[in-house]
């Protein structure tokens, strides 16, 4: 089984900060990309950051210049470091791991932590 599991998310407020972790962990042998999605209520899932393993990143429009993605390959660890935080920025943020994993998936979700931005 593949572990995802994520840390870090809570209540801010706007202007404030917070740092979201996420590991993946068990059978994972590999690690394409690493990234977070977020979901608020009523929306679909959207992609907030991703980073390839070559290291290179890409961001949703809404946070480029506030969000910043890291990753240390070797932990099999990825960071989101949020700044700026507004209050559209409201919603359960998924880690998501593309690589291979027993059993095979396309996707490794994390089940998610809540990032609540107080207006």
């Amino acid at each position: 089984q593949v572990h995802v599991v994520e840390s870090g998310g809570g209540l801010v407020q706007a202007g404030g900060s917070l740092r979201l972790s996420c590991t993946a962990s068990g059978s994972i042998f590999s690690i394409n990309a690493m990234g977070w999605y977020r979901q608020a209520p009523g929306k679909q899932r959207e992609l907030v950051a991703v980073i390839i393993s070559g290291g290179s990143a890409n961001y949703a429009d809404s946070v480029k210049g506030r969000f910043t993605i890291s990753r240390d390959s070797a932990k099999n660890t990825v960071w989101l470091q949020m700044d700026s935080l507004k209050f559209e920025d409201t919603a359960v943020y998924y880690c998501n791991v593309r690589g291979l994993g027993a059993p095979l998936r396309a996707d490794y979700w994390g089940q998610g932590t809540q990032v609540t931005v107080s207006s």
